[in-house]
């Protein structure tokens, strides 16, 4: 061991995120720990995604460090830890941010988290959400309160442009495409006019107070807009428990 990596400093870096709906107002929130003190942080957007909130909460606190670390990230976002441990955001990033000829979403995020990565000495650790980790339930606390509180920033990397935000019209005023609804997989996207398809989440980030959510939605696998619908809604009944959440 060099000195230089002797005098690397230990940090625990703990991230949440989330958007409500998804896509929705976010926030991501972060406690860092070094030499048994604790720093936290947070920030509100106005209209982003899950997984945008997920990424920018790590790479939000890996660019809090001013110096060489070695950092253990503590994320419940399997899309997260995977992407970097597994190797697939660097397989993108060979393949320019392609995967089997379509775009890799948030490529600008897996970006940037990539050239942090290499900055500092880190290692993803996965930790089960809505269990009970002091820290993680913390994070997703911070989270709550910011997008329940703060205005929110603007994503500039989330392309509201290309995004409806739920079945009932509204949507950017730059999106010139047809002004039906889009109820079923096969109609025409609002924005280019491909036939959408049905696609059903791998995760759901459920905060406290939330009460709905989208069983499915409709993206366009051309421009990757994406389209809500009231069929899809569906209720989350509060019931007695541990975590106290139930499904409809």
């Amino acid at each position: 061991m060099n000195p230089s990596e002797a005098e690397r400093i230990d940090v625990d870096l703990f991230t949440d995120g989330g958007a409500d709906p998804n896509p929705g107002k976010g926030a991501w929130a972060i406690m860092l720990r070094a030499k048994g003190k604790y720093k936290e942080f947070s920030q509100a957007y106005r209209l982003t995604t899950n997984n945008r909130m997920e990424l920018l909460a790590v790479i939000s606190g890996l660019e809090k460090l001013k110096q060489k670390c070695r950092v253990t990230v503590h994320s419940d976002s399997q899309y997260v830890v995977n992407g970097i441990e597994k190797g697939w955001a660097l397989s993108w990033k060979e393949k320019n941010w392609f995967k089997k000829g379509e775009p890799v979403p948030n490529a600008d995020l897996w970006s940037r988290l990539l050239e942090l990565v290499e900055q500092q000495e880190v290692t993803f650790n996965w930790v089960r959400g809505h269990n009970g980790h002091p820290e993680n339930e913390r994070c997703d606390q911070m989270a709550t309160e910011a997008i329940q509180t703060q205005e929110g920033i603007e994503d500039e990397g989330y392309r509201a442009e290309n995004q409806v935000l739920s079945d009932s019209g509204l949507h950017s005023s730059a999106q010139n495409g047809s002004k039906g609804k889009v109820l079923k997989e096969g109609d025409p996207c609002r924005n280019c006019q491909t036939p959408v398809v049905k696609h059903i989440p791998a995760k759901r980030n459920f905060h406290p107070g939330q009460s709905y959510y989208f069983e499915y939605i409709f993206m366009c696998p051309k421009c990757r807009s994406q389209f809500n619908t009231e069929e899809a809604k569906r209720e989350i009944v509060q019931s007695p428990g541990l975590f106290g959440d139930g499904i409809a």
